[in-house]
């Protein structure tokens, strides 16, 4: 796969006033980005993860052009965000917010129509295009002809402003928390279309988000960005794979019987707790829990014990951002 979005060293700093006392304030220098890389291919979805803070926004307004970086470099679509301004807003849908940038007194349709103009369609493809996106976000269904944008939910705004980022089938989506705030149905049916952009229609995208949930559904690499840096990177299963303490065997037996010496003579590391009617709850750490899984069900039956349940429990990929974003690098 080629690369749509190609970042390399990139860094920004802002400077901001803070207040000491009444009348005393000072300068502090807040690094966002401390030179960042990394690349996102077409036919892909990436997300950009990280705590409040951490630098998601920043490097999208950079990727599109909204915002200089300080140092370092980044190419969408093979040109230079910085010396190739223009054409790289040409080839680029962006969603920042929901809500803002719309007016009120227009219809869902007169907005997107609106935007076209701006953007240099000429009206038989406006119309063709709008008509194409009105059905395929269901906008139709809700009254995006003849409701005024200031009656819109906020699922419809959401709707709405991924039609407005798709207006100029640009080959690169950068889309900010697009989910945010939204009610499930209207949620999941956006997540849907981003999958679908990516994987059927080739498109880039370039996705942050707070929903770890939503993160493993549609992201088919992540990065985990935190205090301006990437602190890592790889697929949803990649990243769970780098944080081995976290993975155990579960395990639920019942009978009677030494249980910490059938452990033992396993050589793992072992907690039990026991629950009622003679259940006895094991987890089991080990680096390769796979490795001793079928040892283990097999020393216990051996043994006398009835094996209730067993299964091998994966870090989720909340486990992953909080365990990265508190720097356990």
């Amino acid at each position: 796969m080629s690369s749509a979005i190609i970042v390399r060293n990139l860094a920004k700093r802002y400077r901001v006033k803070k207040r000491i006392s009444l009348l005393r304030s000072h300068t502090e220098v807040i690094e966002a980005l401390r030179g960042i890389d990394f690349t996102v291919n077409y036919g892909e979805v990436v997300g950009l993860l990280g705590p409040n803070g951490a630098g998601k926004t920043t490097t999208i307004k950079i990727l599109a052009t909204l915002l200089l970086p300080d140092s370092g470099e980044a190419y969408v679509a093979g040109y230079n965000v910085i010396k190739n301004a223009g054409e790289v807003r040409k080839r680029i849908g962006i969603m920042l917010t929901v809500e803002k940038g719309f007016y009120g007194k227009l219809t869902g349709r007169e907005n997107l129509e609106y935007f076209a103009a701006l953007y240099g369609l000429d009206r038989v493809r406006s119309k063709d295009r709008i008509d194409y996106l009105i059905r395929l976000l269901e906008l139709d269904k809700l009254g995006a002809d003849y409701k005024l944008l200031e009656e819109f939910s906020l699922g419809m705004k959401a709707r709405l402003s991924l039609a407005r980022a798709l207006l100029s089938d640009a080959p690169v989506l950068l889309l900010d928390e697009p989910t945010l705030g939204l009610d499930p149905p209207s949620a999941r049916r956006i997540r849907e279309l981003v999958r679908d952009l990516a994987h059927k229609e080739g498109k880039a995208v370039l996705y942050t988000t707070h929903n770890m949930f939503e993160a493993e559904l549609v992201c088919d690499r992540i990065l985990l960005i935190n205090k301006g840096m990437i602190a890592a990177w790889g697929t949803p299963q990649e990243l769970k794979m780098r944080i081995p303490k976290l993975r155990v065997i579960a395990i639920n037996i019942k009978g009677e019987g030494r249980v910490d010496r059938i452990l033992e003579s396993l050589g793992v590391k072992y907690e039990i707790k026991s629950e009622e009617n003679s259940i006895n709850s094991i987890r089991i750490h080990a680096e390769r829990p796979e490795d001793v899984f079928n040892d283990v069900v097999r020393k216990f039956i051996a043994s006398g014990f009835e094996i209730v349940s067993a299964r091998i429990e994966e870090p989720t990929l909340e486990d992953v951002f909080i365990y990265f974003s508190e720097g356990s690098l």
